[in-house]
């Protein structure tokens, strides 16, 4: 499948060939047996790659990044294709079709892309449908926004919004506060500015029956400082756990040319080019919080090698996205091998340590 969709991306463009994709496991998931042949195609299951993680078991540590399942249409199917949770959104309380396209630009070379879709999504109430049957122990997380027209000042309301409608249907939620491609600006960067629009989600969770794990997104352009800062009000405040890192809008070090990124112009790049930074953020947030609270790591993981040295990192969970557009389905697949060998590996040389004393 992953060959046909390099075939496709190279005459139809990386948004178009990512729509096909999703269409496609669509149309895949409404055949009978299908999920379980995808299971049996992809998936790695073995009790060592097992994770208690928000007081749940996730099969696996490795995710589906937001963005990858915008509106929740694949959940179903790419949790048969071997990945132990799936974030879907960022979902917006009212549609919104993001901006004009192209929008999305793949650097080859770079192993990297570049995307301006401005959160572009079908809102709160299609959401809610694609969501609201039970999940058949799939964990399935919830990244939430505001809409781009609402203004800065009402942010907290869109962001409750979506929170209060969309709590029954999520296992965790993702309070996205890092870039938003429509902008080139950042929001929100101050503690008041972070807690204004977590308070309101904290208060109502308080009168909730079930608990929800509420995280928070953030970007790898923040400096060290506010890296601490959003470390604190995570140790600070009942917020759960942080994802780190989103996209970054730096062009540092890229193979592209001055003129393709002059012609691509603005947007948020992922991918290779990332991993060193979201790893080094991943690491910060660890030694701050003294391993005591979740981070999900997420950003460059484009092999076997970038996984284990972000879960090495501390990140007690890690997301795919980019990685998977290049290397396609398989490396959770392989990723999974390469944790569970290690796991055995190391149970036989403490078997053989103790054998020898």
């Amino acid at each position: 499948m992953h060959f046909l969709l390099r075939i496709f991306n190279f005459f139809f463009g990386p948004e178009r060939t990512h729509g096909a994709m999703v269409c496609l496991l669509r149309i895949v998931g409404c055949i009978p047996g299908s999920r379980w042949f995808l299971r049996k195609i992809y998936a790695v299951e073995d009790p060592s790659l097992e994770r208690e993680v928000f007081g749940m078991r996730f099969k696996n540590p490795i995710g589906v990044a937001a963005g990858f399942d915008r509106n929740g249409e694949i959940y179903r199917e790419l949790s048969a294709m071997g990945f132990g949770f799936v974030e879907v959104g960022t979902i917006t309380p009212r549609p919104q079709s993001g901006n004009p396209r192209p929008r999305v630009f793949r650097l080859g070379s770079d192993r990297a892309i570049i995307n301006r879709t401005g959160l572009a999504n079908k809102g709160l109430d299609y959401a809610i449908s694609r969501l609201r049957t039970p999940h058949d122990g799939m964990i399935v997380g919830c990244n939430i926004g505001k809409n781009t027209i609402t203004p800065v000042e009402e942010q907290a309301t869109d962001y409750l919004k979506a929170f209060r409608n969309l709590y029954l249907h999520a296992d965790y939620f993702t309070v996205n506060v890092s870039y938003n491609t429509t902008f080139k600006e950042y929001v929100p960067q101050s503690r008041e500015s972070i807690l204004e629009i977590l308070q309101p989600l904290f208060e109502f969770r308080r009168g909730q029956d079930q608990y929800r794990p509420i995280l928070l997104k953030i970007s790898p352009d923040l400096p060290d400082e506010v890296v601490d800062m959003m470390t604190d009000i995570m140790i600070d405040t009942p917020l759960d756990g942080i994802v780190a890192t989103n996209a970054t809008t730096s062009r540092e070090g890229l193979k592209a040319s001055a003129r393709t990124l002059k012609n691509i112009g603005q947007g948020a790049l992922s991918g290779a080019p990332l991993t060193k930074r979201a790893i080094e953020v991943v690491a910060r947030i660890y030694a701050r919080s003294k391993g005591t609270y979740p981070i999900i790591g997420v950003g460059g993981l484009m092999s076997p090698e970038d996984i284990k040295a972000m879960l090495d990192a501390g990140a007690t969970l890690v997301q795919l996205y980019t990685g998977v557009v290049f290397e396609g389905m398989s490396l959770v697949r392989r990723t999974c091998k390469m944790l569970v060998a290690e796991t055995k590996g190391k149970g036989a040389d403490e078997q053989t340590s103790t054998t020898e004393q």
